[in-house]
């Protein structure tokens, strides 16, 4: 399986270069333009290094490498910070905020490259799971399928999708948007209320084996838990 680097970088000629030279090394590479997307681009795909530009707009990378570490699930990601700040006291302030490593531009693309492969075999390595599990319900992930205990569900590609996102991270609530753009794709247009009428079916489906632990956080989005439902939550179903 190939590591995916994820390049967090609003320069796009540099982003491009990175792209160019790092895929030429067999890597995947994900380029994000944007700092204040990083975050849930970061949660999505899970990369194996991220580098991470110190000059962003809307938000800093130095603030970024503190929300990755602040987040269970994306935490132990390594980090190489790309930055023309070459003072001792700016390096310190990048490690101390959490990266494990640090490039000064200009840089060579040859020493970038040994740096992102001393970091990626020492990322945490990756296992590729054939179903996931919550409470009694199974997902068959090479198959497709769904079990509610020894029941089968029938599902829709897009409620399939849609289950899989809540059951990799049960707990976690998804906001519309995101359930919209990793379910759908960023290049359809569809309404963020066609996600509570796909929500509707993935309810009806699975909860005619056993009791409903999809959890419909106002104003936020969903998530699947095992802890009580609220009477206004029920009324929206």
């Amino acid at each position: 399986m190939k590591h995916l680097v994820m390049v967090v970088e609003d320069e796009e000629a540099l982003g491009l270069v990175l792209k160019y030279n790092l895929e030429k090394e067999g890597y995947d590479v994900a380029v994000v333009t944007n700092g204040s997307k990083a975050i849930a681009e970061i949660e999505s795909r899970n990369p194996s290094v991220i580098l991470m530009d110190w000059m962003l707009l809307e938000i800093s990378g130095l603030e970024l490498v503190k929300l990755i570490r602040s987040k269970p699930d994306i935490k132990d990601i390594p980090i190489i910070m790309l930055t023309a700040k070459g003072e001792e006291e700016d390096k310190i302030k990048g490690l101390s905020a959490g990266a494990d490593d640090y490039v000064t531009k200009p840089f060579s693309i040859p020493e970038l490259l040994a740096r992102v492969k001393a970091q990626v075999r020492r990322a945490p390595e990756k296992t590729t799971a054939t179903e996931l599990l919550f409470e009694d319900i199974r997902m068959d992930l090479v198959e497709k399928k769904v079990f509610r205990g020894e029941n089968y569900v029938h599902l829709g590609p897009t409620e399939f999708r849609l289950l899989k996102f809540l059951m990799e991270t049960p707990g976690k609530v998804f906001s519309r948007e995101y359930l919209l753009k990793n379910a759908w794709g960023d290049n359809i247009y569809v309404e963020s209320r066609t996600v509570d009428v796909h929500i509707r079916r993935l309810r009806r489906a699975l909860n005619q084996y056993g009791v409903d632990y999809i959890r419909t956080v106002r104003a936020n989005g969903y998530s699947l838990d095992n802890s009580l439902v609220d009477y206004e939550e029920q009324e929206e179903k």
